[in-house]
């Protein structure tokens, strides 16, 4: 990326359409005596539009490095993960909905299990459902309160997810997370990097000691983990920076939030891929850019369904000619990191990228996989250069000097 300031000088405005769909940790490797997700998903539309297309791999952060969900789509969305940190518990905020002010700290939070040991069974309390989430959050908003002179308001997102809001003076975000990260090892508290941040390590600590005994006759979820403590960041956004008008389709808070935090518009009241391509149908000449996230491929990589895994995809590939039948001038449809269904996490593993536009290079491809994407004529690339990308593919970016 040649930096924000000359991209600015170089964007230009025009009428063609940009869309980008972000299969969330579609990217995969091998499980013994099988193929990838990918691999082993039927995908015939996917494959078709491969061979009219650009194939390429992404890295999202650098090499070997496994990302978070929010520097991969930093990235993605041609900003520098590294210049910009922006911590998980900012873009779950802004994805329900939270103004955020100077004096906030925000963490993501998961509903979790603990047994009498202090031991995590479950990190996710067996995913229970958004509606007992609600329930769960308003039994604490009710019964928590203050913390010195430190508001706290949690907010309910989907499923075990949740967003805990901590307002006052002095609370600084160099902090690490309280999250063993693995199921069957002893629950973690929050721990600070400096003095500055005691305060805040202090009354994170307490939130969840507080939220235990509140929770402490519920079952599974009795405990939490918090995640990605941060101040909101000054970010330019992609009007400014782009000159782009964009709209962000999205199911989860958490890729609403990033959205939101770089300027997009979000489109509201999606929870299925269906639900989200009638929006994108529904707005598509109101915008000159698109972000569509499809969120399942991740989580059943999480989980280790590979099977689950491999039926998004082919649902994906189903919904796909209504897509096609836009035309958006310029496709992208790629990950913002990989999750090997036999890892159940996030990895470092380049992502599979395919760009179509009206102007490229020819290639050969079999399908839309990681080992097509490997033989790319892209080759292998930062994530955070695929905004140049399109938006040349696109016609947005003047010549650069004489």
């Amino acid at each position: 990326m040649i930096g924000e300031e000359k991209i600015r000088r170089l964007a230009v405005k025009n009428s063609a359409k940009i869309l980008l769909i972000v299969l969330d940790g579609v990217g995969d490797i091998p499980s013994a005596g099988g193929g990838t997700a990918l691999e082993e998903a039927s995908t015939p539309n996917l494959d078709a539009l491969a061979g009219e297309s650009q194939l390429g791999l992404t890295v999202p952060v650098d090499i070997g490095i496994t990302p978070g969900s929010g520097p991969a789509h930093v990235s993605l969305f041609g900003y520098d993960p590294l210049k910009h940190e922006i911590g998980r518990g900012v873009l779950e905020a802004l994805g329900v909905g939270v103004e955020l002010t100077p004096e906030d700290l925000a963490a993501r939070a998961n509903f979790a299990t603990r047994d009498e040991n202090g031991v995590i069974t479950d990190r996710r309390a067996g995913r229970i459902p958004t509606k007992e989430n609600e329930r769960l959050c308003a039994m604490i908003n009710g019964s928590m309160g203050d913390i010195g002179d430190v508001r706290v308001k949690v907010y309910p997102g989907k499923e075990h997810r949740f967003v805990v809001v901590f307002s006052g003076p002095g609370l600084s975000d160099s902090l690490y997370d309280a999250d063993p990260q693995e199921t069957g090892k002893k629950e973690k508290f929050v721990e600070s990097s400096d003095p500055a941040s005691e305060k805040a390590r202090d009354t994170a600590n307490e939130f969840i000691k507080r939220l235990q005994e509140i929770l402490k006759d519920e079952a599974p979820a009795n405990t939490c983990l918090l995640r990605g403590i941060a101040k909101s960041p000054d970010i330019l956004k992609m009007q400014e920076l782009y000159g782009l008008t964009p709209c962000a389709i999205a199911t989860y808070p958490m890729y609403k939030g990033l959205a939101r935090l770089v300027g997009m518009d979000i489109a509201e009241g999606v929870s299925t891929v269906e639900e989200e391509i009638r929006e994108l149908s529904k707005r598509f000449s109101e915008y000159d850019f698109f972000y569509m996230h499809v969120k399942k491929t991740d989580s059943y990589g999480e989980d280790g369904n590979l099977e689950s895994k491999i039926k998004e995809i082919e649902e994906f590939d189903r919904l796909l000619p209504r897509i096609l039948e836009l035309n958006p001038e310029v496709l992208c449809i790629t990950s913002d990191h990989s999750t090997p269904a036999v890892m159940k996490s996030h990895s470092w593993h380049p992502n599979p990228i395919l760009i179509k536009g009206p102007h490229m290079r020819r290639q050969e491809a079999s399908g839309f996989s990681e080992n097509s994407c490997l033989k790319g004529v892209l080759g292998s690339f930062y994530a955070k250069d695929v905004m140049q990308l399109l938006m040349s593919h696109a016609g947005k970016l003047s010549k650069y000097g004489a």
